[in-house]
């Protein structure tokens, strides 16, 4: 489990593909403190260390990892989120993250807003049950708060701190970013489901009637 608090950017040191699926190394200050078999967050997917040394760290990547995120598109010189997981007792600075992509998204738009920006992320359909104004959403591993909301995009507000400690602050518009909706918000909706066709309680219903 993650919390979306990127600890640094990694450098992308090779990739290769391996029948189906591929082979990553990264290059970054945390690998020597890796141990095989660690888990490890790459820009917001959760993969398995198989190799590290002092320097550089390696990670299999299956073919399902591929086709869900962004990580196919990476090449020599890319630069990548990484965190380790969190441990018991450690504050949770983010929000709690799996490292399971739900959806890869595009950045459609930045505008600049006091000393910081807006960033404006398209979204996949299936994601928009589980995206709430105000509520948490991990962007390529990173922890943020929707600040807008549409159909078919979400807003999130870059402070200049997080746009120079993580990869995000470099994304160009037409970028694709991997996406991660809230924990809570997809166990609410799949709750959701059975409830509403029981009694017809909604999550629509209850904001109409100012409970939500």
């Amino acid at each position: 489990m993650f919390t979306g608090i990127v600890e640094e950017i990694g450098q992308v040191t090779r990739f290769s593909r391996v029948g189906r699926g591929g082979r990553l190394s990264i290059r970054a200050r945390l690998a020597e403190a890796c141990r095989e078999g660690d888990s490890l967050a790459v820009d917001g997917v959760c993969l398995t260390v198989t190799t590290h040394d002092a320097t550089t760290v390696a990670c299999d990547l299956s073919s399902e990892t591929l086709a869900r995120s962004t990580l196919g598109s990476l090449r020599v010189g890319s630069r990548v989120n990484l965190e380790r997981p969190v441990r018991a007792g450690q504050p949770l600075g983010g929000h709690l993250v799996s490292g399971h992509v739900d959806g890869v998204g595009t950045l459609r738009r930045r505008r600049a807003e006091g000393t910081g920006a807006v960033v404006h992320i398209s979204y996949p359909r299936e994601l928009a049950a589980w995206l709430v104004w105000k509520g948490s959403v991990a962007v390529d591993g990173i922890s943020l708060t929707v600040a807008e909301l549409t159909p078919d995009a979400f807003g999130v507000a870059l402070i200049p701190y997080t746009a120079t400690h993580t990869s995000l602050g470099a994304k160009r518009v037409g970028d694709s970013v991997n996406l991660e909706a809230d924990l809570m918000a997809k166990q609410l909706a799949r709750q959701e489901r059975p409830l509403a066709r029981e009694t017809g309680l909604t999550v629509e219903l209850l904001k109409e009637q100012g409970y939500a």
